[in-house]
């Protein structure tokens, strides 16, 4: 405990002190580029004082310079810090809407130009979808937990129409993302911190060109069924 103790202090000052950075960076960004810099060295630092390695595969599955939604199974908290500090592309949060209410922290996600989803309001949820869509038509790529939660028991549940949704609506291909190892870590419901390594997979795009939102539960299906097969095979 009191190792757990350490890394969730060393969190709390992280957190603040890059919190502060990123608030003073987004002042002279537009794009948020800097800013989501600062939260992949934030992510970095808490995986390092964590004790915790990540392996990639699949890198060369995409191109930075492209816009992409990438939809990751959510298995612990630390899911967030593996894809920050480690995936090597500049994306956007598509985040639940608490998390922007968090003093430093939200204001911080809002200078990166993440884009907070309320779960309980339809209407502002569309809109979040809709402002994420706008974003992708310039370039920016968007990241989703489908989930909309973790898992409790470790097995990947059902997808939220919403991605999929903003994904026919703007025609960006989905990468599908696996994440195995999270959990042993920092399971649900839980506040101990074990060391480990994360394996994360990074699957081919899927293009979306030829599906609608009449025929997104077929996308829906198609992306699960990838990222379910590639967690049951690690």
């Amino acid at each position: 405990m009191i190792r757990t103790a350490f890394i969730i202090l060393w969190v709390v000052l992280a957190t603040t002190f890059w919190g502060i950075v990123a608030i003073i960076i987004s002042f002279f960004s537009r794009t948020g580029n800097p800013v989501h810099i600062v939260a992949r060295i934030w992510a970095k630092s808490i995986l390092v004082v964590s004790g915790i390695k990540v392996n990639i595969i699949g890198l060369s599955n995409i191109n930075p310079s492209y816009s992409y939604i990438y939809m990751c199974n959510h298995q612990s908290n630390f899911d967030i810090p593996a894809l920050l500090g480690c995936l090597p592309v500049q994306f956007r949060w598509l985040a639940k809407a608490e998390l922007f209410k968090i003093p430093i922290f939200g204001r911080a996600m809002r200078g990166a130009g993440y884009i907070g989803i309320d779960r309980f309001d339809q209407k502002s949820a569309f809109d979040s979808i809709k402002e994420a869509s706008k974003k992708m038509k310039h370039g920016v790529s968007v990241m989703i937990f489908p989930e909309g939660t973790r898992s409790r028991d470790g097995d990947i549940g059902s997808f939220k129409k919403g991605g999929f949704i903003m994904a026919v609506d703007s025609g960006a291909p989905i990468v599908p993302i696996v994440i195995r190892g999270t959990r042993s870590i920092m399971a649900k419901g839980s506040l101990r911190i074990n060391p480990g390594d994360i394996n994360m997979e990074i699957e081919k795009p899927i293009d979306t060109a030829a599906y609608t939102r009449e025929t997104k539960e077929d996308l829906i299906e198609h992306v699960r069924s990838i990222i379910c097969k590639s967690f049951k095979k690690g």
